[in-house]
């Protein structure tokens, strides 16, 4: 059987990637179609072991520079690829890339990381941010993408999501059921620690949807330590916030995060997401999370159990979370904690998806 894999670029190694990479551990891919392609982000991933073909995109001077403003482009892109030779189609989409034309007689399964968000419920937040003409020209363009996205849903065989959260939005905006299968966690790199010292951390890309500036505005209120690991646009603006409590991090390496989590007294996210794979990475440490209590994250913590929730993104709201959960900080299980993460572990995932394609292959004969 010839399988064809899409996935949306292949810029960085993030979480949609590692996705992307269990999924070939668990069925051989024969090729792999992306709209942007950089080999060196990815020498030792299975996505290097697998040929990978660009769109005419990756073609345009300096594309990998400007290639998120090219969305008008890449309907037009993702269709351009011929999927004829192939006898399955799996796509990784947060994008573009179930869109992809299937022939007759071929299947297409696509694991959806959440419909594009810029274009459906984060519109009003998008345009915010834009003015004058080109405020109106986005208008046009995200009205062309939505039809297209739409349409284009209507062409997937079988719809796989990564949370209840994400296959809620399918349902809404595709009118297609979807199953969930939560994404892999690379669990067994994090540990439990034998001492707990006196901080909370975040660690987080530094950007607006984030809310890491919420969190820093609460402890300082609060006066606790608090550690920062992560970097974005918004880590200047991070550090002039910041008081004397608040540590701001940066990168770590590997090693210097597991160890920074496995000895947190909690970790602290004020995000929506639609799955939330750091809340887990903490977890798999013993740690408890106190959160957003929307979207993905209800699916893998429990209030009071695992963590804490908070219902509103503003320093207030984090700031009576976090007193909530000194008072009660003694009641969590740390062994506990961690046995919870498992659930989302690599094993479990790939054992999950062999069964969907095994399923839609039975089911369609192919």
């Amino acid at each position: 059987m010839r399988v064809a894999y899409v996935h949306d670029w292949l810029i960085t190694r993030s979480g949609a990637e590692r996705v992307l990479e269990e999924m070939l551990k668990t069925v051989a891919g024969s090729r792999i179609f992306t709209l942007f392609y950089r080999p060196e982000q990815f020498r030792d991933s299975p996505i290097s072991k697998v040929p990978v073909e660009e769109s005419f995109l990756a073609k345009l001077p300096g594309a990998y520079g400007y290639y998120r403003t090219l969305l008008p482009l890449m309907p037009v892109a993702i269709e351009s690829f011929d999927l004829s030779g192939y006898d399955l189609i799996i796509s990784s989409s947060h994008a573009v890339a179930k869109g992809v034309l299937p022939h007759p007689g071929q299947v297409h399964i696509s694991y959806v990381h959440t419909p594009m968000r810029y274009a459906w419920d984060l519109t009003h937040q998008y345009m915010a941010g834009i003015g004058g003409l080109k405020r109106a020209i986005a208008r046009l363009v995200l009205n062309y993408v939505r039809l297209w996205d739409y349409a284009s849903a209507q062409r997937v065989d079988v719809f796989v999501a990564n949370s209840r959260t994400v296959a809620a939005r399918i349902r809404r905006y595709y009118g297609r059921e979807a199953r969930v299968i939560y994404p892999p966690v690379d669990v067994h790199r994090f540990r439990l620690s034998d001492s707990v010292e006196d901080y909370f951390v975040v660690v987080s890309r530094l950007v607006p949807y984030k809310k890491v500036d919420v969190i820093v505005e609460a402890f300082n209120d609060l006066g606790l330590r608090l550690l920062v690991i992560g970097e974005g646009p918004e880590m200047k603006r991070i550090k002039r916030i910041a008081r004397r409590n608040v540590e701001i991090l940066g990168r770590v390496g590997d090693g210097e995060l597991v160890e920074i989590l496995s000895k947190a007294r909690a970790f602290v996210f004020a995000a929506y997401e639609d799955f939330g794979i750091s809340p887990v990475e903490a977890m798999a440490s013993g740690v408890p999370v106190i959160a957003y209590g929307r979207g993905g994250l209800t699916e893998s913590v429990e209030d009071g159990k695992s963590g804490i929730f908070f219902m509103e993104q503003t320093p207030e709201a984090v700031s009576e979370a976090v007193r909530r959960f000194l008072r009660m900080e003694d009641r969590f299980v740390r062994e506990e904690i961690r046995e919870r993460a498992m659930r989302f572990s690599p094993e479990r995932f790939r054992r999950e998806f062999a069964g969907v394609v095994e399923e839609v292959r039975e089911r369609m004969g192919v």
